[in-house]
């Protein structure tokens, strides 16, 4: 009993796949609610868990992403990764929504063809933040795999942030977690 439990929490962690292209993630984390905002909007902030870039705050405004996972763990990267984790990537996109502390989306250029679209949700759960990423229009089930096992990683290292804890491990768990995302694929259809 115990054991089917354990997976059932694990399970929660796992992206859900909402329609074709479309994974959903939630999560509950440590507020207050101004401070996981703040985690998703900064650059700074952000960039500790996912990745820097100014954000304008308003919808229309312009979003720099700019990936350095060397600044989100020391791990070493496999080599098709080095680059970016050395010297550092960036892309970009347009602010859809910007509602504080509870509504950040963002249309996401240069991830791959085409322009994927990013949505976080926000709100208050007892003394918890519920946290809903929604990620749509991924053409591919290797883009969905891809983006999927991201996604799950970096959500992590956003709860380790904000519990003040060390943070996990992200290579050392990537592609045993992409793997499994590309089976949970086959799974729904």
């Amino acid at each position: 009993m115990r054991a089917n439990k354990i997976q059932a929490i694990a399970d929660n962690a796992y992206g859900t796949v909402l329609e074709s292209g479309a994974v959903r993630f939630e999560r509950l984390l440590p507020g207050p609610i101004e401070r996981v905002w703040a985690y998703l909007v900064e650059g700074e902030k952000r960039a500790t868990w996912f990745c820097g870039g100014d954000a304008e705050p308003r919808t229309g405004g312009k979003l720099d992403l700019f990936f350095m996972h060397s600044r989100i763990t020391g791990e070493r990267p496999p080599e098709s990764a080095r680059k970016m984790n050395d010297e550092g990537w960036l892309s970009g996109g347009t602010v859809t929504a910007f509602e504080p502390p509870h509504r950040f989306a963002f249309n996401w250029v240069g991830m791959g063809e085409p322009d994927s679209d990013i949505e976080f949700v926000l709100s208050q759960a007892g003394d918890k933040v519920r946290l809903v990423l929604t990620h749509r229009r991924l053409v591919t089930k290797d883009r969905m795999a891809i983006v999927s096992s991201g996604w799950h990683l970096h959500l992590g290292l956003l709860e380790d942030q904000l519990l003040g804890q060390t943070p996990r491990g992200f290579w050392s768990a990537h592609e045993a977690l992409k793997a499994e995302y590309v089976e949970r694929q086959r799974d729904v259809g």
